[in-house]
């Protein structure tokens, strides 16, 4: 299994809205790439103000997923609920 994580680093004078990111933006990714699974962090305390976990099956569905139509669009809706550059990671599930 692959992990791509997308977090948001606490940054000094930005805007994060966690609404939409939870209800639009990371509905919006998951419909695009169909995932096998998506789970939302809420920074309490740490690095982060944000980030988003979403399962693949493999390295290959991941590509495939990035490759998809609407990626596009999912990077362009970045701007309508953060100023924080995201910061991705992509991992294999070892355990």
């Amino acid at each position: 299994m692959i992990r791509m994580s997308v977090f948001y680093p606490v940054t000094e004078g930005a805007s994060f809205d966690h609404d939409y990111y939870g209800e639009k933006h990371v509905p919006l990714a998951a419909r695009t790439w169909s995932p096998v699974g998506v789970e939302i962090d809420k920074g309490v305390d740490g690095p982060h103000v944000a980030a988003v976990h979403m399962t693949f099956a493999s390295l290959d569905a991941l590509q495939e997923a990035m490759a998809a139509e609407g990626t596009a669009d999912v990077l362009a809706d970045v701007a309508s609920y953060t100023t924080i550059a995201p910061v991705l990671q992509t991992s294999e599930i070892v355990g």
